[in-house]
């Protein structure tokens, strides 16, 4: 029943955080979530067929391959609110990134592992770690060009 609440709060509560953002934050960087979602849900997709880990626990039937939760709630919303504070420093977006992945990787993974939500299997914590590090970049990438739909105020 925890592991239940747990990952329904992982999906609605950062939603519920968007309320205290301004619009205009939110339609210009809804892109770059989108965007970082699918590229998550196609990872989610190679680690189940390469077996990097088992999602033992889900809130949908078909969440034993991409765990909704963090990708349509966590990450999805993550990635708004980062890209609100640091998209105009290069630098404290990529520290951010470390420091958030960082806190994921080696601390949120470990105790949903230990709750029986999630089990790493051929994937070490430190190798997803490079490959969100690796996707921050990409996503960073696609802001960039992105930005070019909006005009400065």
């Amino acid at each position: 029943m925890f592991n239940q609440i747990f990952l329904w709060l992982c999906l609605i509560v950062p939603w519920l955080s968007l309320f205290f953002m301004k619009k205009e934050s939110i339609k210009r960087y809804m892109p770059v979530a989108i965007f970082v979602t699918l590229i998550l849900t196609i990872i989610y997709e190679i680690g189940y067929t390469f077996n990097w880990w088992v999602i033992k626990e889900t809130i949908v039937p078909w969440g034993y391959i991409t765990n909704i939760s963090f990708a349509y709630g966590l990450f999805f919303i993550a990635t708004i609110w980062i890209f609100h504070f640091t998209y105009r420093n290069f630098k404290i977006y990529l520290i951010t990134n470390i420091i958030v992945e960082a806190i994921f990787n080696f601390g949120v993974l470990k105790l949903t592992a230990k709750f029986g939500i999630n089990k790493l299997i051929n994937m070490p914590n430190w190798g997803i770690f490079l490959i969100m590090l690796g996707l921050a970049l990409v996503i960073y990438a696609y802001q960039r060009w992105q930005e070019g739909i909006f005009k400065e105020e």
